[in-house]
């Protein structure tokens, strides 16, 4: 008789352990992972939630491109020396111009690619300081 007892408690304790698990899971039936495959793509790979809601804001990005863009180029306006916004806006193509190599420039300019070198790294560091 004791061992009929002792067995009907565990098997009482054994069953609400397992309704416990299900309750438990229950709450959790509603939890979505946007890392687990809801669906496969064309081509078989999983899908994940987080592949369909990812969009790549750059927003802020742009804008901030946008406003360091105009100040260079007001940067570049002011400059009084010619030959130094000359070599500048050949050097990294602006004004929609072609970019040109230091080599290019100098033959262009009647002066040695080094000199060119060296006017570039000063007016960069100009620029920069007063970015």
């Amino acid at each position: 008789m004791l061992i009929a007892k002792g067995f009907c408690a565990n098997q009482t304790y054994i069953e609400n352990e397992i309704l416990m698990f299900f309750r438990g899971k229950k709450k959790d039936s509603n939890v979505v992972s946007v890392n687990e495959p809801i669906d496969t793509d064309s081509e078989g790979n999983p899908l994940t939630l987080i592949d369909v809601i990812y969009t790549e804001d750059t927003i802020s990005d742009d804008l901030d491109l946008k406003r360091k863009t105009a100040r260079l180029y007001e940067l570049i306006e002011s400059m009084t020396d010619e030959r130094d916004k000359e070599i500048i806006i050949k050097r990294y193509g602006l004004y929609n111009q072609r970019e040109l190599t230091q080599r290019e420039i100098a033959k262009e300019m009647g002066i040695s690619r080094s000199y060119v070198s060296r006017i570039e790294k000063r007016v960069l560091s100009e620029l920069r300081n007063k970015f």
